[in-house]
């Protein structure tokens, strides 16, 4: 083989190097851009904040759903819930106002408002719960630190009101004094315990508070009881003793009346009256087991054995 057709042969070879070459770098080009375009892209989905940060630093948070852009490498994007979140607060103990101990069980449904301010105060959800969480305690015990015992576990004879209204407006309030980016919708108290020391101790002194009471309720009974009886009694003796008066009134009536006819028959005739009232007498007199002894020519005798004309 001659020497042109070599030099020839190495220099085609040379061309196909570098095409080869060429085409390389265009491949390893379209996949950088097309990696700086992936990198530069990020999505915001349904119930979650996106949120971009420069070195470290919030620059702006999108929570519209749909394809958004950023700086590649300059520009990093983090996660945030954009929903109403649980938080589930440690129970904790607090005194009443009548200095009873009592255990707090309640949670929280909050949501974060303003990603950035809330990165910049709480740093994180976690954070944003904790401070959440003491700012709840706080006015908890402050509220019922003001209530007696009995006021917090009587609902119907409790003089709190809307407890739990008042508790997630004022915590709001503190919330957004310090700029926390975060709002509570709603805070409930699940649960009022005693503690295990004293929970059997107030047990039995409240049994024993409401055996005073029931016991106070049973005398006022009894008292109300032989009022009314002695009342009663009262009024049925006045009842009998103007009855007994009205009848003594009518037969002292009725017997004036009677001697009245009495004398009126005795004027009208003498002897029928002497009669009759001799009849009456034999009535009260005589009966099976009477003796009487009678002169045989007295009047007496004699109408007694039909001898009288």
């Amino acid at each position: 083989m001659s020497d042109e057709n070599v030099y020839e042969m190495n220099q085609k070879s040379s061309n196909d190097i570098r095409k080869y070459i060429k085409i390389g770098i265009s491949i390893l080009i379209l996949i950088v851009v097309i990696a700086f375009g992936i990198n530069s892209m990020y999505i915001v989905k349904e119930g979650e904040y996106k949120v971009v940060r420069q070195f470290g630093e919030v620059i702006d948070y999108q929570s519209e759903p749909g394809l958004k852009f950023k700086v590649p490498l300059l520009h990093s994007v983090t996660t945030l819930p954009n929903k109403k979140m649980v938080y589930d607060i440690t129970e904790r103990e607090i005194n009443t106002l009548d200095k009873k101990r009592l255990v707090i069980d309640n949670y929280a449904i909050w949501e974060i408002t303003n990603p950035q301010d809330m990165i910049s105060t709480a740093r994180t959800e976690v954070g944003a719960e904790s401070r959440m969480g003491e700012f709840i305690f706080s006015v908890v015990r402050s509220e019922l630190g003001s209530m007696n015992y009995d006021e917090i576990i009587n609902e119907e004879g409790s003089t709190r009101g809307n407890l739990n209204k008042r508790v997630t407006d004022r915590v709001n309030e503190l919330l957004t004094r310090d700029n926390y980016g975060v709002q509570v919708d709603d805070v409930r108290i699940k649960r009022t315990d005693l503690p295990d020391e004293n929970e059997q101790t107030v047990y039995n002194r409240m049994i024993s508070e409401r055996e005073s009471t029931a016991q106070e309720y049973l005398s006022r009974g009894e008292a109300e009881k032989k009022r009314i009886i002695a009342t009663t009694d009262r009024d049925v003796q006045e009842m009998l003793s103007k009855a007994d008066a009205q009848a003594a009134q009518i037969r002292a009536e009725g017997e004036t009346e009677a001697a009245e006819m009495y004398s009126q028959a005795f004027q009208r005739d003498t002897e029928f009256y002497q009669l009759y009232r001799t009849l009456e007498s034999y009535k009260t007199t005589i009966d099976g087991e009477t003796t009487i002894i009678l002169p045989q020519d007295s009047d007496y005798t004699r109408l007694l054995l039909g001898y009288l004309e």
